[in-house]
């Protein structure tokens, strides 16, 4: 083999290699959130996960700060990290943002293109109520899907859903590292550090004057009392 050749056969299992897909509102992005997405990395065989901020969410009340701001303390908490990449365009389209729409837009050839294997991250709370996301059947066709639990409380397939029960059973992979063999279809679990931590809580301190220090970055929690985020005092 010369060392052209190699170099190209090391660069097609780099894209043969999954890509963790993780959206959500940030408001604001906390430590749960970074661990989720790093342990990801290691579970599932990922080559990066790709943060995707959502412009206007779709199914909560509006966020505290404007889309600008939170992609903002999106790529503030994940600079550094060269297993992290930030992905801005929902919060540029300014329009309600869906998973189904931002897998579309994802597989498009100018992005990720249709072959490469993309994994949805989600946590096993948002999972369990999956079945109310905009067109949501479309999901398993577009991605995999990787459901993040507590250690030693796996999911439950008799807890879901008649119809995601169904889905889960048949899609479901107990090898995380099969995801890399087809660009969409399967579901798989990992356990993550248990961190019990929400965006709500770390709202309602700062709402009342109290430090959130210790539940998100530092350079998050200087940012936020710079700007005055969510304060009410």
């Amino acid at each position: 083999m010369t060392f052209l050749s190699a170099l190209m056969t090391m660069s097609d299992a780099s894209v043969r290699k999954p890509l963790g897909v993780f959206g959500g509102t940030f408001d604001p992005l906390h430590f749960a959130h970074l661990r989720l997405a790093e342990e990801a990395v290691d579970a599932l065989g990922l080559c990066a996960v790709r943060w995707i901020p959502a412009g206007q969410p779709a199914l909560r009340d509006s966020p505290k700060v404007s889309a600008a701001q939170r992609l903002e303390m999106v790529r503030l908490a994940i600079a550094g990290n060269p297993r992290f990449e930030l992905d801005a365009a929902e919060v540029e389209a300014a329009q309600p943002s869906y998973t189904v729409p931002t897998l579309e837009r994802l597989r498009q050839p100018q992005v990720c293109g249709m072959e490469r294997p993309l994994v949805l991250l989600v946590g096993a709370d948002a999972f369990t109520a999956m079945t109310d996301w905009h067109r949501w059947e479309k999901l398993i066709d577009l991605a995999h899907i990787a459901v993040a639990h507590r250690p030693g409380y796996a999911v439950d397939a008799a807890s879901l859903s008649p119809a995601l029960a169904r889905l889960y059973r048949d899609r479901f992979c107990a090898d995380p590292l099969l995801l890399a063999e087809a660009p969409a279809g399967r579901i798989a679990t990992f356990a993550m550090t248990a961190l019990d931590i929400s965006a709500t809580r770390i709202r309602t301190l700062l709402s009342k004057g109290h430090s959130p220090r210790y539940l998100l970055p530092e350079v998050l929690v200087e940012h936020i009392q710079a700007h005055h985020f969510y304060s009410e005092i």
